[in-house]
């Protein structure tokens, strides 16, 4: 049986490759890939920033009638420490018709979908219109220094002449009121990291201070905790919630809809309860306290205190309006508080939904009663980047998920699993849209 007929094998074989960035060594798994591609005759490529992190580029050439097709994935994985598995995240064992392990869902499944779908459009010799670009990465996990990133900046000219782009996430089955869609993401939200300095008056530890820094310190917490800042619609969640809100029959399609006046948009989602939790974090910008630095001597009360943050701005935001949002929070206590940013990755405002229909058209016909909506995601991907060189990326890694898997709930976490069958419809699926 030829590899590419068997892609829950190739997921097998990437997970038990033990990639967790940091610190990566993806080097191995990249060779593993690229032996594959080998012994079925197709030339690669690799270019590195470090050579145990290398990334590889494959191409299938087509006519030149249309651009290339790019195809990218990442091979690198978040850890495992701490966290109870009920089988071993890198032993890639089946059970239950599910393929466990860490990077089945994030995303070596998806890797694994990919190479089956470019090394079978090689083998069938399949006329192309455009070239078929594969790309797979290292470091997505830890922001693509050197992956993606590393790319883009000092090798654009492999990716000349690509307009679209298929990666993560997205194409995954979503029910909702008794009716099954499939999200492909069109946009993501910006990655807006941000570090707060906290100041106040220090003394020594003896004397029971409370109004100082700790007590700033106190008080932010506990606002950044409970911060739910402005709605805001975007065009992708707009598209997004339209869609879904257009295939559902009343009163969810009106209730739905309501999710785009801002001024019902908080009561709609708490009388959704669970399910609101899906739509949140695509109506505003969030921000979530990761890291807490202060005090060098325990009997000292530190005059200053760091705060650093996870902020996720929706498309076409900035961080100076971040700033004005998370000053309004915290009120009069923003007089004691520096933000500075560590690090912001803009994405376009709008998407191209160019490519859209077609992928949305191979869906319906992998699963016809299936609806096909854009997304736009709350989390952040090495589209990103590619963004920078015009190439527009959808997430497209089609999967049939049982309806009482939580999908979200497992990605980065214990227990990470995808179904046997999903790997397959999704290896079928992009092949699909190949051939096409």
């Amino acid at each position: 049986m030829p590899i590419y007929e068997n892609p829950v094998q190739i997921l097998q074989d990437l997970i038990r490759f033990d990639t967790t960035n940091p610190p990566g060594h993806e080097k191995a798994c990249i060779q593993y890939i690229q032996g594959l591609l080998h012994d079925a005759g197709i030339e690669t490529t690799i270019v590195a920033k470090d050579p145990e992190r290398p990334n590889l580029i494959a191409r299938l050439k087509g006519n030149g009638s249309q651009p290339p097709l790019l195809l990218y994935g990442h091979v690198d994985v978040v850890g495992t420490q701490d966290q109870k598995w009920t089988h071993p995240p890198f032993a890639a064992e089946i059970h239950d018709g599910f393929v466990w392990g860490r990077g089945a869902l994030d995303m070596k499944g998806g890797v694994a979908m990919m190479l089956a779908a470019f090394l079978r459009a090689h083998a069938e010799q399949i006329s192309l219109s455009g070239d078929i670009i594969l790309a797979i990465v290292s470091d997505e996990e830890a922001g693509g220094e050197y992956g993606a990133k590393y790319l883009v900046e000092e090798h654009p000219h492999l990716f000349q002449g690509v307009r679209h782009a298929i990666g993560e996430f997205g194409g995954f089955s979503l029910q909702v009121n008794n009716q099954r869609f499939y999200p492909i993401m069109i946009a993501e939200k910006q990655l807006c990291w941000v570090r707060a300095k906290i100041r106040g008056t220090g003394g020594h530890g003896s004397l029971g201070k409370k109004d100082g820094s700790i007590g700033q310190l106190a008080s932010f917490l506990t606002k950044m905790n409970e911060a739910r800042l402005p709605v805001h619609i975007t065009p992708a969640a707009k598209l997004m919630i339209e869609s879904m809100a257009s295939h559902l029959p009343f009163p969810a399609s009106f209730l739905l809809r309501q999710l785009l006046n801002p001024a019902l948009t908080d009561p709609i989602l708490k009388l959704m309860g669970e399910k609101g939790a899906t739509f949140e974090p695509l109506l505003r910008n969030t921000v979530t306290v990761t890291i807490i630095r202060g005090g060098e001597k325990i009997n000292v009360v530190p005059s200053e205190i760091i705060v650093e943050m996870d902020g996720r701005l929706l498309p076409g935001f900035t961080p100076e309006q971040f700033y004005d949002e998370l000053r309004a929070v915290i009120g009069q206590q923003a007089e004691m508080i520096e933000f500075e940013l560590i690090r912001y990755d803009p994405v376009p405002s709008e998407p191209d939904m160019g490519l859209f229909p077609k992928l949305a058209d191979q869906l319906r016909q992998a699963d016809p009663e299936g609806i096909p909506v854009p997304m736009l995601l709350p989390a952040g991907t090495d589209g990103r980047y590619f963004s920078r060189i015009g190439i527009q990326t959808y997430g497209f890694l089609p999967m049939n998920l049982p309806e009482s898997m939580k999908f979200t709930s497992l990605i980065h976490a214990a227990d990470e699993r995808i179904p046997v069958e999903a790997v397959h419809f999704g290896a079928d699926a992009l092949y699909r849209v190949l051939r096409g």
